[in-house]
């Protein structure tokens, strides 16, 4: 058998070392999510002086990002993301990131055809006796950004569990150019996102829609986890996991004895993801399960992928919705709060399965910091950054029901809207309504 062990020693340097390959006015890119590499982060902050106009970019990273720490007014480092953390979240409050727009099942084709990569530094499991090295709960956007970098640096982290993939898992050392090893503390456990009354009566409206053997994609957040203990308590069976982000709503479907995995049209016996956040006990879960599978999102997000899947439902949240029924779920304002991420996909997959279904959930109210009261039910939006167009959108569901968008006129969809906003902003809706030719006098309030 080769000695692969000869290569990676010969490839093999210090965080210090591997980052002078770097240049100013170069495209760097860390990945995504746990794929971030702490210590060649560390060690390029520290030649922020040597360097101007490195413009880096990431994705769901949690902080601190050092080369963003360490030169506040941009001058060395620019900072980028395709989907906020709530890390990144604050860099873009402070001016310290910019949003890429991504819908997620063009990753890779971005990559590829549109985007420069001069280095990628992405963190991978300890190299196997094969020569490769996995890339774990990265698997989503790892590979298509390694193969059109110009220069790969792989950081070796032994937390980072093994998961087997579909393809694209992996990574051999004979496509690496330099090695990184070090110390790495245990990764930072997601914060809980504990289920409110109003995320459970949400789930009570959606739990009768499912059935035996549905494919469940859950966002993040506290109402997936409000679904998932309804439905570990329900006397639904055989459900499967095709999602762009496994969390630890899976996990305890798994353990309710819900999640088999068994009746689904593609990847039969696989639960399939793209990229993983949450607990230690969920990474522990993933490692080296077969029952599990890890794609590029290119795979797990595409539109004709999920509509072959039967009984596809899609669980997702929005900021809010206008009376036309277009869907704002990335910003607040003009503020950036997440992504595009795969919501679109999930909205056009989902519809398209047989027997598949695609709910965007949201409270009907939210308070400021004064603590009014404010209908997430609007007229019309007002610099908001649209998310789901109203032609794409499905069904709506508020602690107040749910409501079916699909092939609904003007009219109809302002009044299924105002059905399930909160009762105190009923009446001021339909006079919007009305100011805009979509009531109708036989409407019923």
């Amino acid at each position: 058998m080769k000695d692969f062990l000869k290569e990676y020693r010969n490839k093999l340097r210090t965080p210090e070392e591997a980052v002078q390959v770097v240049k100013s006015g170069d495209w760097i890119d860390y990945t995504s999510s746990l794929g971030k590499p702490v210590l060649l982060d560390q060690a390029l902050a520290r030649r922020r002086d040597m360097l101007h106009d490195v413009k880096i970019r990431g994705n769901l990273i949690q902080g601190p990002i050092e080369v963003v720490e360490c030169d506040p007014e941009q001058e060395h480092f620019i900072y980028h993301t395709w989907h906020c953390s709530a890390y990144e979240r604050k860099l873009c409050d402070k001016g310290m990131c910019f949003y890429i727009p991504m819908v997620f099942h063009n990753n890779a084709a971005y990559y590829e055809f549109f985007l420069n990569v001069n280095v990628v530094m992405v963190t991978v499991s300890p190299m196997d006796k094969h020569g490769y090295f996995n890339y774990s709960v990265n698997t989503g956007v790892a590979a298509p950004i390694v193969r059109n970098a110009d220069i790969v640096i792989v950081e070796v982290n032994r937390h980072m569990p093994k998961i087997h993939g579909g393809y694209d898992e992996c990574i051999h050392v004979s496509e690496v150019d330099y090695i990184v090893e070090g110390d790495h503390d245990p990764f930072p456990r997601e914060p809980a996102y504990i289920p409110t009354e109003i995320d459970r009566k949400i789930a009570h409206h959606i739990l009768p829609y499912l059935v035996d053997g549905s494919t469940l994609q859950l966002g993040v957040g506290s109402l997936p986890n409000a679904v998932g203990e309804l439905i570990a308590d329900s006397d639904l069976k055989d459900l499967g996991m095709h999602t762009e982000l496994c969390t630890d709503a899976y996990l305890h479907l798994y353990n309710a004895g819900k999640l088999t995995n068994k009746k689904k049209t593609i990847d039969p016996g696989k639960g399939v993801f793209g990229v993983a956040l949450g607990s230690q006990e969920l990474y522990d879960w993933l490692d080296d399960n077969h029952g599990v599978a890890a794609y590029p999102l290119e795979y797990v997000n595409r539109p004709e992928v999920i509509a072959r899947i039967d009984n596809m439902v899609s669980i997702n949240g929005c900021v809010a919705v206008d009376i036309y029924g277009q869907v704002s779920s990335e910003s607040f304002g003009g503020r950036q709060i997440s992504g595009t991420g795969g919501q679109l996909d999930f909205l056009i997959g989902a519809s398209s399965s047989k027997g598949g279904k695609a709910f965007i959930c949201m409270s009907s109210t939210y308070k400021d910091k004064q603590g009014k009261l404010h209908s997430r039910v609007l007229p019309s939006f007002n610099g908001d950054i649209i998310t789901s167009p109203r032609s794409q959108v499905y069904f709506l569901a508020t602690e107040y029901g749910v409501i079916n968008m699909e092939g609904m006129s003007t009219w109809e969809r302002a009044e299924g809207l105002v059905s399930i906003a909160h009762p105190d902003f009923r009446d001021d809706l339909i006079r919007e309504a009305q100011e805009r030719r979509i009531w109708r006098r036989s409407n019923r309030r």
